[in-house]
């Protein structure tokens, strides 16, 4: 099975390489700066205490000449659009593309461009970062990844990439029960990002605060009535999760939008993660005013950094 994997940051390169790895035919679609660094180090990725190294085979946009198999699809939100144009003469008849993006709203473009019976659903449980110096690191003490068609169908790409990350340390499973993971990522996501990033702390910093466990309670239950009247409520396992995360007071964990915000990234996700999920929650008669705090907080900080 042949891979594209649409660039070779955080996410993409941290799979990549593990694909790379244990023999999987990987290429990593980059701009012209990546591709120099990555053709003079390699994918470098700091994980558990190793450091991993390989060498990346690259192209540029423009370059692409014949489909690939599966196209890995690691972009934030807000690049969706050039992404989309950037992947599509590697999108063939056979081709699978596999969106690694929190959110649903993705899909809705996505299905209307490709065509919904080749976009799979992927949800992923990992923190990574790309470092000043290129390389990725991998501070969760593990990762998840899961992946399947929408409908539950079996999917050869599915399956083929089970087997590959077979061969790696990589938790991968494909499943026929995508759509409920990727709710609750979601869910998950937005209470966590909206949390962390309003109150610029880590959770266990949020602990400490003499209002911090409420607000807590109070966003985690804003999301799950939002999610649920939608008709997707998270299931028990991931309840528990989520409590579990965002409640520890021995945690260093803060979403990445958070950490986007200390390294001053130009953009932040808002409104593909929060602002849409608010604003399908109020068409559902939901009000979620402390999400809501959160998501004018955020999308101040874009107006802020755009000028």
């Amino acid at each position: 099975m042949r891979i594209l994997i649409l660039g070779a940051g955080a996410i993409g390169g941290y799979y990549g390489l593990q694909l790379a790895k244990a023999g999987a035919d990987v290429t990593f679609l980059v701009r012209p700066k990546r591709a120099e660094i990555l053709a003079r180090e390699g994918l470098v990725v700091h994980s558990r205490g190793e450091v991993l190294q390989h060498e990346a085979r690259t192209v540029l946009a423009g370059e692409l000449r014949e489909p690939y198999d599966l196209v890995f699809l690691t972009c934030k939100a807000f690049d969706l659009d050039s992404a989309i144009e950037a992947i599509a003469p590697a999108i063939g008849e056979s081709t699978a593309l596999l969106p690694i993006l929190n959110g649903m709203a993705h899909f809705d473009v996505l299905d209307a461009r490709f065509g919904a019976e080749r976009v799979l659903g992927g949800v992923c449980y990992i923190a990574t970062m790309l470092a000043a110096d290129g390389g990725i690191r991998h501070t969760s003490p593990s990762d998840t990844i899961l992946f399947g068609r929408r409908d539950g169908a079996p999917s050869p790409q599915s399956t083929q990439l089970a087997e590959a990350f077979a061969r790696t340390k990589v938790n991968a499973t494909a499943t026929p029960e995508i759509v409920p993971a990727l709710w609750e990522k979601w869910a998950m996501i937005a209470a966590g990002a909206g949390l962390t990033s309003l109150m610029r702390g880590t959770v266990g910093e949020i602990m400490t605060t003499s209002t911090g466990p409420a607000t807590t309670e109070g966003i985690m239950a804003e999301t799950l009535a939002i999610v649920s009247a939608l008709g997707h409520p998270p299931r028990q396992p991931a309840r528990d999760q989520m409590r579990k995360q965002l409640t520890d007071p021995a945690s260093r964990w803060a979403a990445s939008m958070m950490r986007d915000i200390e390294q001053n990234a130009p953009r932040l996700e808002v409104d593909h993660i929060i602002g849409d999920l608010l604003r399908r929650g109020a068409e559902a008669g939901v009000q979620a005013p402390i999400l809501a705090a959160a998501n004018a907080h955020l999308q101040l900080y874009n107006a802020r950094r755009a000028g």
